[in-house]
């Protein structure tokens, strides 16, 4: 369904910035909480912490993020998903997130009510509180929603730093084919990254948002290189099935396509590695863990090694 509509009673610019307000409150309901600590004033108030305070934020944005297949009520879950991705790669946990809207007058009101819904029903599920936000008007024919998430540490943080030479590279689930569904049917790994950030073992994380072939580089030190075994990477049915469309190998899409919201994990060298698959298979019976290869030397890369400058992650601008 179109984000847009040329029925004007229908439409957002209708309604005004004031009425639009009161609606947006109304479509939240329970997952947005009263003034000051929800909607209503010009900031919104979250109560101290004394653990480490995280932040991210992340749009969608109609045409690159989503397109009219995708329900309305998804791309709301998608937008908080997103965030709360990033908060998952930390071993953190949400707390409360603003969004901001920048949309086009002839925005569907019933387009706009179900996205809201599906924010609301995703912050419920992970118990965030929508608490604040704004809305600016945009050129014709667009549509971006913007939110930033609040979050806190559930114990050590798990930062991108902190690999060497030797250490093992896992990653979970399956990867490649996003745009089967993937990129908004997915589920965040909150409760895996707040395992693992337990896990003494465990040296840097991250969450693969871009493709394991670029995302990689970000946990990757000076001197070292990923060595990956190109028969364990976890290629999913949907990168297979992608590939029969593309012509390109479910290898590709696998390393490549981007949007697996996904945890890529450094563990130490030393680590009992059957000890850590055991503990996880009994917490996370339903995530795979697998292990993609090890950090070697540069020049000691192994010749059946995956070179990975044979392979593109999504690069934004380009």
């Amino acid at each position: 369904m179109s984000p847009f509509t040329s029925n004007r009673a229908r439409s957002a610019g209708a309604r005004g910035e004031r009425r639009l307000i009161t609606e947006i409150r109304r479509w939240l309901g329970d997952a947005s909480p009263a003034s000051p600590f929800g909607i209503g004033d010009d900031c919104a108030v979250i109560p101290p912490t004394r653990r480490h305070q995280l932040v991210t934020t992340d749009p969608v944005i109609h045409g690159r993020h989503f397109d009219d297949r995708v329900p309305a009520r998804a791309v709301g879950a998608k937008l908080l998903k997103r965030n709360l991705s990033d908060i998952a790669a930390m071993g953190g946990r949400p707390v409360a997130a603003v969004i901001s809207l920048a949309l086009a007058p002839e925005t569907s009101v019933v387009w706009l009510r179900d996205f809201y819904l599906g924010l609301a029903d995703c912050s419920r599920r992970h118990d965030v509180k929508i608490v604040g936000g704004d809305i600016t008007q945009g050129p014709k024919g667009f549509f971006g929603a913007f939110l930033t998430l609040h979050g806190e540490s559930t114990g050590r943080l798990i930062t991108r730093t902190g690999a060497r030479a030797g250490d093992h590279i896992f990653v979970t689930g399956r990867l490649g084919g996003s745009l089967q569904g993937h990129h908004y049917q997915f589920s965040p790994r909150l409760a895996e990254g707040a395992w693992l950030s337990g896990r003494p073992e465990v040296r840097a994380m991250m969450d693969v948002s871009d493709g394991l072939a670029k995302d990689l580089e970000s946990l990757t030190p000076a001197g070292l290189v990923p060595a990956l075994d190109p028969t364990t990477i976890p290629v999913s049915a949907a990168a297979r099935q992608q590939a029969r469309r593309s012509g390109r190998s479910p290898l590709r899409h696998a390393l490549g396509d981007g949007e697996d919201y996904e945890l890529l994990i450094v563990i130490r060298v030393r680590a009992d590695l059957g000890r850590v698959q055991r503990d996880w298979q009994k917490r996370f019976p339903k995530v795979s863990l697998t292990r993609v290869g090890t950090f070697v030397r540069r020049g000691k890369l192994p010749a059946d090694a995956l070179n990975l400058t044979d392979y593109r992650g999504y690069e934004h601008l380009r």
